[in-house]
């Protein structure tokens, strides 16, 4: 128990994950890794004068173990006398990990801002981070998506990232903590699961029992190299936007520079247009180079992650799609 706690800590100060006083919206879904993220910030509140409040999501997808999962966290939250707001989807049922994602971020970010709360603490661990960077790696990512999650992006904190999933389990069943099992992770319905239980085993069985190591020690170390490269040079300024968030830049100012920097400048320009790096693939990027590069006399149009992008003359420009 010591042990994980002081790992978070060291974490805390590495990344200046809260500081003394910080107000936290504490997501928790009833799993193993939400009860631990729940009971180690409860465990530092008073060291650090935090105040708490617990979010939860009832996508309503499980029937039975949806309730129940709700009425779990509804414990929790007498458990330890702390505030909880839940959300009930009462959407169509979502299909996908990212309207999922998408639907309890927009959430948590509605709380943090109806209470004027300074952070947002989720309780993803090393295992998703390894999950994750593999995902990206399958999908073809380049340097940045290699970068995987973060411990503290934006309003958005993850104290539990060092921490594997086996030593989470080991710090409930030292305290004696329930937490709920979501049987849908078993399934192989989404990538996600299938990394987790198909790949890592077969690649810790057949390749490297210590894979997990290694790819969460690759991700830091892009992590460090990515950031020098932010470093020499930052080109954002290259991406014009105007009032009605059309993003402008001059072909011949992104063929100036490096052929990495010119994926990192496109990727930014489409961030600043859609808001989310979401569905934003390596393709969309060698697209508009392409359109970049061409020497035709025609206006060029391409239509990408819910995007429209065209050139005219030395201007490319990109909106969203109606």
């Amino acid at each position: 128990m010591a042990k994980l706690v002081k790992t978070i800590q060291n974490a805390a100060h590495k990344h200046d994950l809260w500081h003394k006083g910080s107000k936290i919206i504490v997501c928790v879904s009833g799993g193993p890794d939400s009860v631990c993220l729940l009971d180690v910030l409860a465990f530092l509140a008073p060291k650090y004068d935090f105040s708490l409040r617990i979010a939860h999501v009832n996508y309503g997808l499980r029937g039975k173990d949806s309730e129940e999962d709700e009425a779990f966290v509804r414990d929790l939250a007498k458990k330890y006398n702390l505030p909880l707001n839940v959300l009930r989807a009462n959407k169509p049922k979502m299909t996908s990990e990212e309207q999922m994602r998408d639907f309890r971020y927009a959430f948590f970010e509605k709380m943090r801002k109806k209470y004027d709360f300074d952070l947002t603490a989720v309780a993803h661990n090393n295992d998703d981070q390894v999950e994750t960077v593999l995902m990206r790696i399958i999908r073809g990512s380049g340097m940045r998506g290699l970068l995987a999650m973060q411990a503290k992006r934006g309003t958005v904190i993850r104290p539990l990232l060092q921490i594997s999933r086996q030593i989470i389990l080991a710090y409930l069943k030292e305290k004696n903590l329930n937490y709920r099992i979501d049987k849908s992770n078993k399934e192989v319905k989404y990538l996600r699961n299938k990394v987790r239980n198909r790949l890592i085993p077969y690649l810790e069985t057949n390749f490297n029992p210590s894979i997990r190591e290694t790819i969460s020690r690759l991700a830091e170390n892009v992590a460090v190299d990515y950031a020098l490269l932010e470093k020499c040079g930052n080109y954002a300024n290259l991406c014009n936007k105007n009032v009605d968030g059309k993003v402008s830049l001059s072909v011949e100012s992104l063929t100036s520079i490096h052929v990495s920097r010119q994926r990192s400048l496109l990727r930014e320009c489409l961030f600043q247009v859609k808001g989310s790096g979401k569905g934003i693939s390596a393709a969309n990027i060698e697209e508009i180079l392409k359109i970049a590069k061409s020497v035709k006399n025609k206006p060029q149009k391409a239509e990408l992650a819910g995007l429209k992008v065209e050139r005219k003359g030395d201007i490319i420009t990109i909106v969203k799609k109606d």
